[in-house]
Formats: structure tokens, sequence, C-alpha cells
């Protein structure tokens, strides 16, 4: 019991830090609306009667899908040179500006440009989200929250992503983009309030804002205590003394930074090519290639119910079991669950299996959710907790940069390996990749729990 109220999110030292993460989480729900409004819409637009007035082919699909990866890409590059020069709190501004831009894109649409750099915009939010948002969270978290709180951006996510996946559904294309405008204007509002990190300010010097930054986020009226911002002082002094031009060519080659590439390399080569995410894309068009009677749109929503769980079985166990447990369970699931859905699919072509109609929409519930536990819910945290903190930033910017020019791969591929491959093979390298990456976290995959974010 005593270590429940610990680990609790509800303590008094801990609101503000909870606060600040339910804040800051509004623009990845907002990116998460705009990743799951484009599986429903899909199948809007490929038809004679589309609401944009004209017909989308399946080569501008790929490009649609692909066009995410290559917005996060550059979001990764211009957040990775901003943090450490403008500051935490300044790059979680900025998220809301191209967010605001995509859904008057996607209204204004009059050729299947737009929704290009719509989806380019959409990616840049969320590849600028996901470098600065894990760091900001485990800067003003407490270490035994920082897994709960920091799994909190991939909940926000798969609420979106099921925003996404209703809205489009049940309401016209051109209605969807004014109510995705509501989110970049709260989100702006209520982040106003948020001050700087406290790590940040110490490394410029601002001692008398970062005191203040420190006691804010604990909650000094819970009981905050001013050994634990010295301690804190003391780490990043003792840090700068060590290295003060920041980190040099040798840091990266150093046992523990190589170890932090590689893991981080890992996860997220295997987060992309198991597939999960790409799922999560083309979901309407998995389900009406399985072979599933029932509706493709309503299958997609209830994953994205299955998604939402699934996360939150994360954001719970975190904490207590750890994340190399959690990272192992999700990684076996999913492949053995994409072995099977493939499959299903493979025999549904030489029987029939008609009886079984229900269970690719089974399966699907099994991949997603256990890829929710462990792969999804946990990538940010992880990333940010395998480097050493002196190239944390660093090792955390490049490794998001390599996922997003696989997201780009992934995306542009995926449709294509569907229509050329068929489900079946295309699900047997998906389960395949995750296999793989399942050895390799057995073996290597250090546990990060309870790692502390300023010492190493």
């Amino acid at each position: 019991m005593a270590k429940f109220f610990k680990n609790s999110l509800l303590r008094a030292q801990t609101r503000h830090q909870l606060l600040a993460t339910l804040i800051v989480n509004i623009i990845t729900f907002g990116h998460g609306l705009g990743v799951g409004w484009l599986s429903p819409t899909l199948t809007k637009i490929q038809t004679p009667d589309s609401p944009l007035g004209f017909e989308v082919n399946i080569d501008e699909i790929s490009w649609m899908g692909s066009m995410l990866g290559l917005g996060s890409l550059c979001g990764n590059l211009v957040i990775a040179f901003l943090l450490e020069r403008a500051g935490r709190k300044f790059c979680i501004y900025l998220l809301a500006v191209p967010y605001a831009c995509l859904w008057i894109l996607i209204y204004s649409a009059s050729n299947i440009y737009f929704l290009y750099a719509a989806r380019f915009l959409c990616g840049f939010t969320g590849g600028a989200a996901y470098v600065v948002l894990p760091i900001f969270i485990s800067e003003v978290a407490d270490s035994s929250i920082r897994g709960a709180l920091t799994s909190m951006v991939m909940l926000s996510v798969d609420f979106g992503i099921l925003a996404g996946f209703i809205l489009s559904t049940y309401l016209s294309y051109h209605v969807v983009p004014f109510l995705g405008l509501i989110v970049p204007v709260a989100y702006f509002i209520a982040s106003l309030m948020l001050p700087e990190t406290a790590p940040y300010l110490l490394k410029r010097s601002q001692l008398g804002a970062a005191e203040k930054s420190f006691s804010y986020y604990k909650n000094e009226k819970g009981g905050s205590s001013k050994a634990d911002f010295d301690e804190l002082r003391t780490s990043i002094l003792a840090q700068q003394a060590n290295s003060p031009d920041g980190f040099s060519y040798k840091d990266l080659i150093t046992k523990p930074a190589l170890k932090g590439f590689a893991s981080a390399t890992v996860l997220c080569t295997g987060f992309q090519f198991s597939g999960v995410f790409s799922f999560i894309n083309y979901m309407s068009d998995i389900f009406a290639k399985s072979g599933s009677v029932l509706d493709p749109n309503t299958c997609t929503i209830i994953i994205g119910i299955v998604q939402i769980v699934g996360v939150y079985t994360c954001t719970i166990l975190v904490d207590i079991v750890g994340r190399r447990l959690l990272m192992l369970i999700s990684s076996l699931g999913v492949g053995i669950g994409c072995i099977a859905f493939g499959c299903f699919t493979y025999f549904a072509q030489f029987h029939d299996l008609g009886h079984l109609n229900w269970l690719p929409l089974v399966l699907m519930i099994f991949i997603l959710y256990l890829a929710n536990v462990g792969l999804i819910g946990l990538f940010f945290l992880v990333i940010v907790e395998v480097y050493p903190a002196k190239i944390r930033s660093f090792g955390t910017s490049v490794s998001i940069i390599w996922m997003s020019i696989l997201v780009f791969c992934t995306l542009k591929l995926f449709p294509l390996m569907l229509h050329f491959w068929g489900i079946s093979w295309t699900m047997w390298f998906s389960a395949t990749s995750s296999l793989l990456t399942f050895v390799y976290f057995l073996f290597f995959l250090p546990e990060t729990k309870g790692k502390s974010m300023v010492e190493d």
C-alpha cells in the first residue's frame, strides 16, 4: 500500500507534474486526431463521389501516407536544433502553428498536393512533439512516476486516433477540420501557464528561475524539499564541469553511449517494421482485404478503443514491473499475432473460412493491444532512458530522426506491399521483424526503471 501511494499520480507533490503532462499532451491528442483521420477518409476519397471533387489512386495514397514520415523528419531536425538553444517551453509553443495549418489545408484542399502538405504538417507536429515532450516530461517528473507520465504521450495519441476514426467515419469531410482547429488554440492557451524546466534553466545559469520552476513542479505546498533542488543543482554543475563545452565525439563512443544507440536503433527499426504503425494508418484497408464481413470502419473504431486500453495497461504497469518485461511481452505477442493473421488470410484463399470471419478482428485486437502495452506505449520513454545523461538530447533527436525516416519508408511501402505481395506475406514480414526485435530485447535491452535523468 505504501508503494502504491508513493507511485500515485495524485499525490500533492506530483499534481503539477500531472497537470503539465496533461497540458502538453493536448498536442499529441491532436496529432493522433490527424493520424486517425486518414484511414476512414481514404475509403471516401477513392470513390467517384469523393467529397474533394477528385478521386485518389493507390500511388497517391502511398504518398499521402509517407508524407507523415517526411514531415516528422523535418520536425525532428527543427526541434533538435532549437531544443537546447531556445528551450523546451519555446519548442512546446511552436507546435501549435503547423498543427493549425494542417486543418486549414485539409478543409481547402482543391488537389492532392493540399493533402500531401497537410499530412506533412501532421508529421512535422508529431515529429517535433516526440522529441521535446519526452524530454520535458522526464525533466519535470519524479522518478517514481516518470514511466507513467511519459507513457501518457502515446495514451493521448491513441485517444486522438480513436477520435479521428470516429469523426471521419460519421461526420462529413468538411466538418472535421473545424473541430480539429479547436485543439491548437486550447493547447497554446493552456501551455502559457507552464514554466521552463529546472534542469534547462540551471544549464543556462538561471538559478532563481530554476528554483521557482522546481518548486512549481514539486508543488511546494505538498512538501518539496530544498535539499532535492540542491542535489539537482549539484548534478547539473558537475555535469557541466566535466564537459564545459557540451559533449565531444568521445562521449558518443563510450560503451554506455554505443549501447544506447544500439538499443534505440533496434527499437525504432523493430517498431516500424513490425508494421503496427502502418496498421493504424491503413486499418480500414487491412480489414477490407482480410475477408472479414464486418464493416471496416467499425472494426477500425474498435481497434482505436483497444489501443487506449493497451496504453492504459502500460501506464499502470510500467513503474511496477519495469520497461524490459513489457517490451519482451509486446514484441513476442505482436510477432505471434501477425503470424496467425497471415495464416488465416492465406488459408482463406483456398478454404471456406466464413464461419471464422470474426477472427481478423480478434487477431488485430490481440496484436495492437500488446503493441500498445510495450512497443508503442513505452517507445519514447525507453528512447530517452537508454542514453547517458550527457548525450540524451542529442541521442534522442538522432533516434527520432531515424524513426521518421523509417516512418516515411514503411508508410510509402505498406500499401504497395498489400497490393503486390498480398496481406499474408505482408503480415509474415511484420512478424519476422517483431520476433527479431524480441530476440535483441531478450539479450541486450537493459532495465531503466528508476534511472536518474541528470546522472549517468
